[in-house]
Order: C-alpha cells, then sequence, then structure tokens
C-alpha cells in the first residue's frame, strides 16, 4: 500500500515482526549456535535496510530543508541568491590535498599556491535550527606553505542582468572558525576588457557578518558587463578550520538624493 497510512493488516505484520523478533533477541543466551548464526545473518540484513532508512529519513527531515533558498535580504532587492553549494547535496561531498583551481560543484573554486597541500575542503549538512542553509562548506588547513589562499564563487548572470553603478551589493555570511583569522571579500566585475574590484573585510566580531559593494566608486561600464564573482580570501590559514554556515547575496539600488 503507498503512501503515509499504514493498512490493518500492515499494522499487524509489523507488530509480530517485532514480537518475534524481541523473542529472539531474549533467547539468545542460550540458542544453539548453528540457529544463531543464522539469526545474526537475517538481523543484519534486516538492520542494513532500517540504516539504510534511517538515513535518509534523518537527512530530509532535519532542519532546515533543502533547496531552501530563504534568507533575510532587503525589501527593495531585486535580485537575491544563495549559491547551490549551500542549498543541496553535491556529487562530490569532499576533497582532501586539494589542488589549486580545484571546483566543489559549479560555482565555487579554490586558490592556493602551495607547494604541498594540506587543505581539505568538504559540504557538511547544517542541523542546527537556527540555520536557514541545508549545507555549509568546511575548509580544514593544516601547514601552509603558500603566500594565498581564496576561495572563488561564481555569481549567475542574473546578478549582472541590468547591473548599474547606483547599485549595491550585500553580502551576508555565517562564519565559524577554530583560531582567528582575518578574511577579505572582493568583488570582480568583469566588463570588457577591465575588471572592477571592491574589497570589504569581514567583520568577524559581529554576530551579523554583512558587508556591502557600492559600485558607485567604480569606473563600471554599464553596457559591457559580463560576469561577476566574489573572492574570499583567508589571510594566515594555517592550521584552522572555517566553516562557512551560509552565504547569501541580494542587490538593490541606493537611494536618490
Amino acid at each position: 500500500m503507498s503512501g503515509d497510512k499504514q493498512s490493518w493488516l500492515e499494522r499487524g505484520v509489523e507488530a509480530a515482526s517485532l514480537t518475534r523478533w524481541a523473542q529472539l533477541a531474549r533467547r539468545a543466551p542460550k540458542t544453539d549456535l548453528t540457529v544463531l548464526r543464522e539469526q545474526r545473518n537475517r538481523a543484519r540484513k534486516l538492520k542494513s535496510k532500517l540504516e539504510d532508512l534511517i538515513h535518509v529519513a534523518e537527512s530530509r527531515l532535519a532542519l532546515p530543508y533543502i533547496g531552501n533558498q530563504s534568507f533575510p535580504r532587503p525589501a527593495d532587492a531585486d535580485w537575491s541568491w544563495r549559491p547551490e553549494l549551500w542549498c543541496g547535496p553535491m556529487p562530490i561531498t569532499g576533497i582532501s590535498s586539494v589542488k589549486s583551481n580545484a571546483t566543489l560543484g559549479g560555482e565555487v573554486t579554490l586558490f592556493h599556491d602551495c607547494a604541498h597541500s594540506e587543505l581539505t575542503l568538504r559540504q557538511i549538512r547544517n542541523t542546527r535550527e537556527e540555520d536557514l542553509a541545508a549545507f555549509g562548506l568546511r575548509l580544514d588547513v593544516f601547514r601552509f606553505g603558500g603566500s594565498y589562499l581564496s576561495l572563488a564563487v561564481d555569481l549567475p548572470q542574473d546578478a549582472s542582468s541590468g547591473l548599474k553603478r547606483n547599485h549595491l551589493i550585500r553580502l551576508d555570511t555565517i562564519v565559524e572558525m577554530e583560531n582567528p583569522l582575518e578574511i577579505f571579500a572582493r568583488l570582480n566585475i568583469k566588463h570588457g576588457p577591465n575588471t572592477e574590484q571592491i574589497v570589504r573585510e569581514l567583520p568577524l566580531n559581529a554576530e551579523d557578518i554583512r558587508v556591502e559593494f557600492d559600485l558607485a566608486y567604480t569606473k563600471l561600464n554599464e553596457k559591457r558587463i559580463e560576469k561577476m564573482w566574489l573572492d574570499l580570501i583567508f589571510e594566515g590559514p594555517q592550521m584552522n578550520q572555517v566553516i562557512l554556515r551560509d552565504l547569501t547575496f541580494s542587490r538593490r539600488k541606493r537611494a536618490e538624493l
């Protein structure tokens, strides 16, 4: 019977099965070893299927739900977005000894100049009640012999469509780390042969980590905008673990003076 309701027959069969296994468990200390071995094999097969069900159920029922695009944004925002890595499960959930230019999903790329990588990158499931993003991103850094470490996030074409110099781009994130470090956010906008860059330091001592990029101070050619991406730059990352619980973007026009 399909659906979420059991028939009386299904309930009866399930109750009988539970009673049967409870009896076998009580008798196990005195059961003949040959019979016990067969019971153990049957129990293991049943346990495997039950664990499969529990694993999927806990993943689906955990807060927040997969695919969630809900997050606080300005009331006058004309575009907002949460990258796919923070919304749904990736086909590959983790990378060890991460090489430079390695990608996790279709939008996130890690860059560094270490001769020997001791970095790991992994998508993790958010289960805290206060989390709105279904997944987070964990970066583990052990020995670090390079001069730079950055995480690039490609913004979709919608972010560039209709973009003007009177726009503000807002970044909101939730960051956890083992040890204090500095993180800079650099917004890059490619227009024709040129790329505008705006850098902000993340206020990691604030409860709400939020920065805005004001395009009024750029020489942006509005007619030739091709794409945008964000670089998160980690200063002094060695022997640290950084978790980005959430990462969201929104766009709004500056109030007219």
